[in-house]
């Protein structure tokens, strides 16, 4: 999945982001507010970091410009900022969340699993296609009760792919979401860990989950094409 993070602060984002990418996510980051509406506007993100005291653009100001523009992608405000005024000037330009600082990484964590899961109904904390689970907390994948063990790359692939089951993901698809704005990666890297996924959530069970869709893409829980 990945997070694009707004804050001027260069070490408080920089610290957030080494943390989540330990965390298997993609993570960008923009330090003024200016920057970060553009990259937001440009790219797809599953949720976007937000402060509130930014050069340029504030962060409410971003955000209800992300909102008219039709922009979607759940949001959580960052500020050292706590009063009740600053929480709904937050919410009610768009905000999905709130997070005062100093907060911990655990509670940061937490918080965007939650908007993770807001665009899907029904989801819990734990995905599901089939026989096969996602446990996006403890970072742990079984098939038909057996334990699969993902590097971190191919987990962030496989939670992408279960957070949008049926769907036709195209490798474009797949790289936007996992990993960075800087990474050097062609096509055929995506290739690459499918077959590495194939080899371990696939291939010692009877049922294939991922289909390749010719011409389009790969889909998780659907049919060959």
């Amino acid at each position: 999945m990945r997070i694009l993070i707004i804050e001027d602060e260069h070490r408080l984002a920089q610290g957030i982001k080494e943390g989540l990418e330990q965390e298997a996510y993609a993570v960008d980051v923009e330090y003024d507010g200016e920057d970060g509406y553009n990259t937001a506007s440009a790219d797809e993100y599953d949720v976007i970091l937000l402060d509130v005291m930014l050069p340029g653009l504030n962060g409410y100001d971003v955000c209800k410009k992300l909102r008219a523009d039709g922009n979607h992608t759940p949001i959580l405000m960052l500020t050292a900022k706590d009063q009740e005024r600053d929480i709904v000037a937050g919410l009610d330009g768009g905000a999905d969340d709130y997070l005062a600082k100093p907060f911990s990484f655990g509670v940061l964590l937490a918080r965007i699993r939650a908007l993770l899961r807001r665009p899907h109904t029904a989801l819990g904390e734990e995905l599901r296609v089939g026989d096969l689970t996602l446990d996006p907390a403890a970072k742990k994948v079984t098939r038909a009760g057996k334990d699969i063990k993902l590097s971190a790359k191919e987990f962030a692939i496989l939670e992408y792919m279960m957070r949008n089951p049926g769907r036709i993901l195209s490798k474009n698809n797949i790289m936007t979401h996992v990993w960075d704005f800087d990474a050097d990666i062609l096509p055929n890297t995506v290739e690459v860990f499918i077959t590495y996924l194939r080899a371990k959530i696939d291939k010692p069970f009877k049922t294939p989950l991922i289909q390749t869709v010719r011409g389009f893409g790969y889909q998780l829980g659907g049919s060959d094409e």
